[in-house]
Order: C-alpha cells, then structure tokens, then sequence
C-alpha cells in the first residue's frame, strides 16, 4: 500500500484518493459541509487554513493544510514504476 504525505504528519492510501480539489467553489463547501453531518469528515488541517480537498473512494472527505498542486505532485511520485 503505497500512502501520501498529506501534511503534518498526515498519511492517506493513494490507490484510494478519488480526486484533490480547491476548496473555495460553492459545490466543495457543499460536500465539506455534507460530510461533517454524516461524520464522514476528517480535519488534518491541524487547525490551520484548509488550501484543499481530498475526496476518498470510502466516501471520506479529508481538509489538508496543503495546496492542490503539491498533493498531487506527490501523487504522481508515487504512480511511477519502481
């Protein structure tokens, strides 16, 4: 199981992240918001400000502190063929 940095010490299953996404839009404040009621939420943002996303096949929403760009640079990372 390969797993992603998601910050501060934060580690998700890569084959599991659906999409990251920037959480500005009306539509993920919807779906953040929607995931916190059915407890479906998980804040690794460690307090400081959500700069994205993180959407799970297991239906888990995770905020990280991280910009968009950098998650999915680690993702790539771990993509490639050892």
């Amino acid at each position: 199981m390969k797993l992603i940095n998601i910050g501060y010490g934060g580690l998700v299953a890569a084959q599991r992240v659906l999409s990251v996404l920037d959480p500005d839009s009306a539509p993920i404040k919807r779906t953040i918001q929607e995931a916190r009621d059915r407890g479906m939420l998980i804040d690794a943002s460690y307090g400081r400000k959500t700069q994205s996303v993180v959407l799970m096949d297991t239906d888990h929403v995770i905020l990280s502190a991280l910009p968009p760009e950098t998650l999915a640079a680690r993702l790539e990372e771990r993509e490639e063929p050892a």
